[in-house]
């Protein structure tokens, strides 16, 4: 399990929880400082969290040798880690619902105001929820996606061969939409010129 830790996604002590039981799945024999990693906590916390679960007879220390144990998950461990893996994702498929809802919204204002020809900008994953969001609003042309990354270029990416940035001098579109969230200042910059040559609006999500 993939435990990240943001601005708007701070790990909570369930998903701290779910990551250890889902890594003690994967591998019994797994240290107790790369358990801290993947659950993003301190050793000295690691080592109550795999007290807690053993008196919640979640888990259960069978000794190696003298210096190490193993750490199995009892039956009612793996019961509670497939409950929680449920849960976070149907969590994680709401949060993914609701952005790709936001940027439909997004993409309905330009429709509205008649940008339809459009060419994307950044092949990354946030470009893949643009790209769906677009099918299910429909009416819209996606004349190109481009990204400045060499080794993409030629690739697909949604059913859309990945050009490289010159492509726009052959292209009007009447807007380019910027789909990388990382680098959207970086992006807006290399369109400036584009935007004052042939009033293409640039839009940032």
């Amino acid at each position: 399990m993939l435990l990240v830790n943001k601005t708007f996604y701070r790990p909570s002590k369930p998903a701290r929880y779910l990551a250890i039981l889902d890594t003690l799945a994967q591998d019994s024999q797994v240290s107790q400082n790369e358990l801290g990693k993947r659950a993003n906590l301190s050793g000295a916390m690691v080592n109550q969290y795999l007290k807690e679960m053993v008196d919640d007879r979640l888990i259960e220390y069978v000794p190696v040798n003298g210096k190490s144990y193993r750490y199995l998950l009892t039956e009612e461990g793996e019961n509670r880690r497939r409950a929680m893996f449920s849960s976070f994702s149907s969590e994680t498929v709401q949060i993914y619902t609701a952005l790709k809802t936001a940027i439909a919204r997004r993409l309905a204002a330009l429709k509205a105001r008649g940008l339809v020809k459009l060419v994307l900008f950044g092949a990354s994953e946030t470009c893949e929820v643009v790209l769906q969001a677009l099918r299910a609003t429909g009416g819209f042309e996606v004349m190109a996606l481009v990204d400045s990354n060499s080794e993409l270029a030629g690739k697909t990416l949604g059913g859309h061969v990945i050009s490289p940035p010159v492509v726009l001098e052959s292209l009007r579109p009447q807007a380019v939409v910027i789909t990388s969230f990382g680098c959207q200042d970086e992006i807006h910059g290399q369109l400036k010129a584009l935007h004052e040559k042939n009033k293409v609006e640039i839009i940032r999500l």
